[in-house]
């Protein structure tokens, strides 16, 4: 992990470029040995790449309660809405919120909250399909627990997929970060679930369409 946040003006996260330019230079090679249709398949490839690692600009919801929003970490879909209790690192009940990410879908991930990395927590894991409940406890992980000025705390999960192979992360424990800041990755389909605090003012319901940095997932009561 870097010593810093990612400043995230790239128009494509760098990584992506460990994918688009062996494409790219395979489809020139295709090309200049006349092999047209090997070419073209590898260039489409390259131009999904390119598209796939596409780190667009958002801007937080202007809104009078913004110091007690908590945004979506995540562009994609709400699959799972239920208060649970969590034992691993909180020992209390909580809102867990699971995205599923496709890979239309931007995969960079935001900091849904101000405040401070307490710790992170990678766990290896299988490789089952991001939107099946088991994906949770049995996949490959990044857990990362952020602490509010207020003391509150907030656990973002981001989860390897069926596709998904690799986790990036940007930050590291003890970091201050912004809402709305860059943080890392899922390559190639993923999910990203959240564990908020029960007593959270929600904003969204099972099956709607969320934006990293975009959207409010609730706010902090």
């Amino acid at each position: 992990m870097s010593e810093k946040i990612r400043s995230g003006n790239e128009l494509i996260a760098r990584e992506g470029y460990w994918f688009i330019i062996p494409l790219a230079f395979i489809s020139i090679s295709c090309f200049f040995l006349d092999l047209v249709q090997s070419g073209a398949f590898f260039f489409l490839l390259a131009l999904f790449c390119i598209w796939f690692f596409r780190n667009p600009e958002r801007s937080i919801p202007e809104t009078d309660k913004i110091d007690r929003a908590i945004v979506s970490p995540a562009d994609g879909r709400i699959i799972k809405i239920e208060e649970i209790h969590e034992s691993a690192v909180l020992n209390e009940r909580c809102l867990k919120i699971s995205i599923f990410m496709n890979i239309f879908d931007v995969h960079v991930n935001r900091i849904p909250f101000s405040g401070k990395i307490e710790d992170i927590q990678y766990k290896k894991g299988s490789f089952l399909s991001a939107n099946l409940d088991k994906a949770s406890d049995q996949n490959e992980k990044n857990l990362i627990v952020l602490k509010t000025s207020e003391n509150k705390k907030i656990i973002f999960v981001q989860i390897a997929g069926l596709i998904a192979r690799r986790i990036i992360c940007w930050i590291s424990k003890g970091m201050e970060v912004r809402q709305g800041d860059r943080f890392g990755l899922i390559c190639f389909g993923s999910r990203v679930d959240m564990l908020i605090p029960v007593n959270t003012e929600l904003n969204v319901k099972l099956g709607d369409r969320v934006r990293s940095g975009g959207t409010i997932i609730g706010w902090l009561l």
